[in-house]
């Protein structure tokens, strides 16, 4: 079986991508995290392009703007679970703004999970994961 990359935009999108990480390995899948690599800082995501591309499943993990899925989905050719948060300020709405963004991505391939759903998104990789086994 594949892998399964979990990735998360800042450190406080952390708690729902491991919710995410550890339903994904408990179903079976092996599990691999990145965390803060968010577009605040593309040059950390840019440093796991092997990673991104050598994941048979993505899941990105992002609040504030949600473009973290956007982003990834550009640069692979992974099917990419999105996963909006409701970390933020301001205008994020509880992860309202976010979930827009994800789902208005003009990225191909990207499937998006409802606010906060760590564990949907886990079993969603994870079955698309065992798909290619």
């Amino acid at each position: 079986m594949g892998r399964v990359l979990v990735l998360t935009a800042g450190t406080a999108d952390i708690p729902v991508a491991e919710e995410a990480a550890v339903t994904a390995d408990l179903l079976g899948s092996h599990v691999e995290t990145v965390h803060d690599v968010g577009v605040a800082g593309l040059h950390r995501l840019l440093a796991h392009t092997e990673r991104l591309r050598g994941a048979r499943v993505l899941v990105a993990v992002a609040g504030m703007d949600g473009v973290l899925p956007s982003l990834v989905g550009g640069l692979t050719d992974r099917p990419l679970v999105a996963v909006p948060t409701s970390v933020g300020y301001g205008t994020s709405l509880a992860g309202l703004a976010a979930l827009l963004t994800m789902l208005n991505s003009c990225a191909a391939g990207v499937a998006v999970v409802n606010i906060d759903n760590g564990f949907g998104a886990g079993v969603l990789a994870h079955r698309i994961n065992a798909l290619g086994a």
